[in-house]
């Protein structure tokens, strides 16, 4: 099929005129080609339309499938609508008329970038190094990170020298994206004289993120080795793996380690000692460090150490103190951090059982401005936490009276908070209205929780459909709920639904999540006289490790 680009140009050249109605038309009736519907919607993006200056074109009947016809058909019925010309593209701002802006309206993370990239290209535009740097950045940021390894590759492959960041930042990516093992691949294929120290920074990133003990020592010590540890930063990676992995007396060692090597803390290495102190309810200690931080080291201590302190006096049991603690830390946070701060601050307060103070910073950060999905995210689940579900419905038709663009985790939040209150009948209307009728699908944490709460309401047959769904939508990471899942196996054996019980077993096996040695076992229980006991069968030697009361999400 031709290239749709071609056409918008050709159009436009003639001196037609396009408005949005009918562009708007094509973006809808594209979706099911998907390189005609991309570049529809960026040829729009690109284009400058002056809403004073024109207004929409009546259509006079449904277009064709042809794109030029679709065009001719339509009537421009004000003289003074806008017409647009290759003029217009290059008066552009540099903003709106950029490869970043372009990739930046996509907002589906499964599309590829090498077309978009590819199309740019075809269209004579020129690519520069640092945006495709800043667009590598950005889609790091909001951890997109298959894309940002497709543009990363693609800046190699069109002949930019990358330089030894680009290479650490591919280094990282390869390991998101694709596994450990195959980073390490990658970094081997590096020239030896090329790999720097923040190339073997990166892959000494890479193991800790792993949790690759091992692994990250051994590396560790070849760095020393190579003399390629000369600031806290490297010093910071093992102290967080460290500090993840409870191993804090190898923690301890290393902090000594930096004192003698005459390595200077930074506020981050100040912070994974607090947080240390923190997760082990080690209060003296954790006020101890605050204090110092607080009189010695004035610019370490920012808005995040405070909220270390109150994480770590709300484990211990000690809410007045948490909240003390989190007053304290909005005395120092920047106005350019104030979104994100506050977003920290809403499930702090929530987690401190303060919906007054909730509602007060939910109201500043409004304030700020925009008010983006995260924020909704985290105001919803702070008042799910304080159980004010009636607050928690308010904010959520605000959400929906502002926001366009479907977001499927801020309705997870809203149907799993009516799951555990109970409220199954407008669980499933809200999975109607919000997801079936926009053509979503919720995720399998989302079915799970529905299948789940079914099985606490005896309502079996919907738990067993739920259940099933979870298992289709199941991405790598998800796990079954052996509670739920037992329950609904034995729910089928017991109606005489052998046939039905042995397909959803199936299901559960051909999509990953159920070992071979669990499903003989369960598929022994099923062909037994028993009528109980799937759970026995799921946990087998290993009931222990089962947390009945678990969602996994």
């Amino acid at each position: 099929m031709a290239s749709v680009s071609p056409v918008l140009r050709q159009w436009t050249r003639e001196g037609r005129r396009i408005d949005k109605q009918q562009l708007g038309w094509l973006v809808r009736t594209m979706r099911n080609h998907l390189p005609d519907h991309i570049q529809i919607s960026m040829w729009m993006t690109d284009s400058r339309f002056l809403t004073k200056s024109f207004q929409y074109c009546s259509v006079t009947r449904p277009f064709g499938a042809n794109l030029r016809s679709a065009l001719a058909i339509s009537r421009v019925i004000n003289t003074h609508s806008l017409s647009y010309s290759t003029e217009a593209i290059s008066s552009s701002s540099p903003l709106t008329n950029s490869l970043y802006h372009r990739i930046s309206r996509l907002g589906d993370p499964k599309i590829s970038m090498i077309p978009v990239l590819e199309q740019w290209v075809e269209e004579g535009r020129d690519v520069r190094q640092s945006e495709l740097q800043k667009i590598i950045k950005q889609l790091r940021k909001y951890r997109r990170y298959t894309q940002a390894l497709q543009v990363s590759e693609w800046m190699s492959e069109a002949n930019f020298g990358p330089s030894s960041g680009d290479i650490a930042i591919r280094l990282d990516l390869i390991s998101k994206v694709y596994g450990l093992e195959r980073a390490e691949e990658y970094f081997y294929s590096i020239p030896e004289s090329s790999r720097i120290n923040k190339i073997h920074g990166s892959l000494l990133n890479c193991y800790a993120e792993n949790k690759s003990l091992e692994k990250a020592e051994d590396h560790f010590q070849k760095m020393k080795e190579m003399d390629f540890i000369e600031t806290a930063l490297t010093y910071n990676v093992m102290l967080s793996l460290y500090s993840r992995m409870g191993k804090h007396d190898k923690l301890k060692s290393l902090i000594q380690e930096m004192k003698q090597n005459g390595i200077e803390f930074d506020k981050f290495t100040l912070n994974i000692q607090l947080n240390a102190c923190a997760v082990t309810s080690n209060i003296e200690e954790m006020e101890k460090l605050l204090l110092m931080m607080e009189t010695d080291h004035q610019a370490a201590l920012d808005f995040h150490s405070y909220f270390i302190a109150a994480n770590g006096y709300l484990k211990a049991g000690y809410p007045e103190k948490a909240w003390m603690k989190l007053r304290r830390s909005e005395q120092v946070i920047d106005n350019k951090e104030k979104k994100i701060a506050y977003e920290h601050l809403l499930t702090l307060y929530a987690a401190a059982g303060r919906k007054d103070e909730v509602y007060r910073v939910w109201n500043l950060y409004k304030n700020l401005g925009r008010v983006y999905n995260s924020g909704y995210l985290s105001v919803l689940s702070s008042l799910v936490k304080l159980d004010d579900i009636d607050g928690m419905e308010k904010i959520f038709e605000e959400w929906e009276s502002v926001n366009t663009l479907f977001d499927n985790r801020i309705a997870s939040v809203l149907i799993s908070a009516y799951c555990k209150k109970g409220l199954l009948e407008k669980a499933f209307v809200s999975v109607e209205r919000l997801f079936t009728s926009s053509g979503k699908e919720p995720d399998a944490g989302l079915w799970q929780c529905l299948s789940t709460q079914c099985c606490i309401d005896g309502e079996m047959a919907k738990a067993v459909e739920s259940m099933r769904k979870a298992i289709l939508t199941g991405g790598p990471r998800w796990k079954v709920n052996r509670t739920t899942f037992s329950a609904c196996l034995e729910y089928l054996k017991n109606e005489g639904n052998l046939k039905g019980a042995h397909e959803i077993l199936g299901l559960l096996h051909q999509r990953g999540f159920c070992p071979d040695d669990i499903r003989s076992r369960l598929e022994e229980y099923l062909n037994s006289d028993i009528n109980s006991g799937a759970l026995n069968a799921m946990l087998g030697d290993d009931k222990k490790e089962e947390n009945d009361d678990a969602i996994d999400r």
